[in-house]
């Protein structure tokens, strides 16, 4: 579901920015919102992500030189960043225009050269510092037009290796897989049921008779790679190591609640026992919410919504005031169905499933107290599950 406002708008900024040029193309890539399974996708658990229709634009036209210039709409007080294909190196001056040159970076890596530069204007409607995955979609929207530009031979599964690789490795972001191939791999009306041990995945459809998916954003900004993000993997890995002295696994996400529960104790540090806790637990809980769904059982899925975010607040530490608030006040409110952080944490939003004849209190109620407590408001949107990159 392409919004043409947006699409007209992107190439009118292009034309704006970088003049009129013959056989300027278009291109979309989406955010993404993950239903149940947070901080798994490191750990070798299970994932329950799923692509919406809100996301970035792009409009690219190719140049005949090594030159890349870049221009975002959503930053418009930014003049445009000139920068070359001999200069693909990390700096803090590049800001956003680290993402699409990492992902060039990381395709160089895999020997796709690309034979000359491009300019590239970009215009997205996902809230920036929201925890859907704005930076996912940048690095998927850049792999995809590399692919059609160019000609290179990958694949969807592989953009989405190539954007994790590059966030990792470039960005200095240690993040799992999850958000990149939920950008990737999207398909409307259907969640994506991932083993990140592995990347077998399946498409559960979302049928939600007589609810919708709302999310709602804290209005605090999160930067991840500044964030407590690494510090909770590096824990898991520590927790691993010491766990794999006693039980033959690759990660946390191969053991079950018992086999956790009887080995804990080679955990030795307190915390990070609650850490690794989150992971086996999360984990067990995503494989339980997604049989759950497939047997038609939504009230189930919503508790263990509800017990994600408990997990996620008490042992992983993640959550803060902002995002206990919007979860606490969604529990509160009949026809909530499940409310909880989704995302990395430590700011950015909740995602509820809410009965339609509730919605309208949901946002009254929820934003009321949130603005009290908090002191400033919250954004909600009620969203719809989208496909994968496009060219429109």
């Amino acid at each position: 579901m392409i919004d043409q406002k947006m699409k007209t708008a992107v190439l009118e900024g292009f034309e704006k920015t970088f003049g009129k040029q013959e056989g300027t193309k278009a291109y979309f890539a989406p955010g993404r919102v993950n239903l149940i399974g947070e901080h798994t996708d490191y750990n070798g658990g299970h994932v329950f992500p799923c692509a919406l229709t809100i996301g970035t634009y792009g409009a690219v036209h190719k140049r005949t030189d090594r030159q890349l210039r870049f221009y975002s709409m959503n930053f418009d007080k930014l003049p445009v960043k000139n920068t070359s294909l001999e200069e693909l190196v990390p700096s803090e001056d590049a800001g956003w225009t680290n993402y699409p040159k990492g992902v060039i970076w990381a395709f160089e890596k895999r020997g796709f050269k690309l034979p000359c530069g491009f300019d590239m204007v970009i215009y997205g409607n996902i809230p920036n510092g929201s925890g859907l995955s704005s930076s996912a979609s940048l690095e998927v929207l850049t792999g995809f037009i590399l692919r059609d530009l160019y000609g290179f031979d990958v694949t969807n599964q592989d953009l989405a290796l190539i954007g994790q690789y590059s966030e990792n490795n470039f960005n200095g972001m240690n993040c799992g897989i999850m958000d990149q191939f939920a950008v990737a791999m999207g398909k409307e009306d259907n969640a994506i049921f991932l083993d990140t041990a592995d990347l077998s995945f399946e498409y559960a459809p979302i049928q939600l008779e007589g609810a919708k998916i709302v999310i709602a954003n804290t209005n605090k900004k999160h930067k991840l790679t500044d964030s407590q993000y690494n510090a909770r993997r590096s824990a898991c890995e520590e927790a691993l190591a010491e766990m794999q002295k006693e039980v033959k696994i690759r990660g946390l996400g191969d053991l079950s609640v018992e086999e956790f529960e009887a080995h804990k104790n080679a955990i030795k540090d307190p915390d990070r026992r609650q850490k690794a806790k989150h992971a086996v637990y999360e984990n067990q809980r995503t494989i339980e919410a997604v049989a759950a769904l497939k047997a038609g059982d939504i009230k189930h899925f919503g508790q263990l919504m509800n017990a994600s975010h408990v997990s996620l607040r008490d042992d992983y530490d993640v959550t803060g005031v902002e995002l206990d608030t919007l979860a606490e006040e969604a529990w509160k409110i009949p026809g909530v169905i499940g409310s909880r952080m989704t995302g990395g944490g430590f700011g950015g939003c909740t995602v509820s499933i809410v009965e339609d004849g509730a919605i309208d209190a949901f946002k009254k109620q929820v934003g009321e107290a949130y603005k009290e407590k908090i002191g400033y408001d919250c954004t909600f949107y009620t969203v719809e599950i989208g496909g994968g990159p496009a060219v429109i």
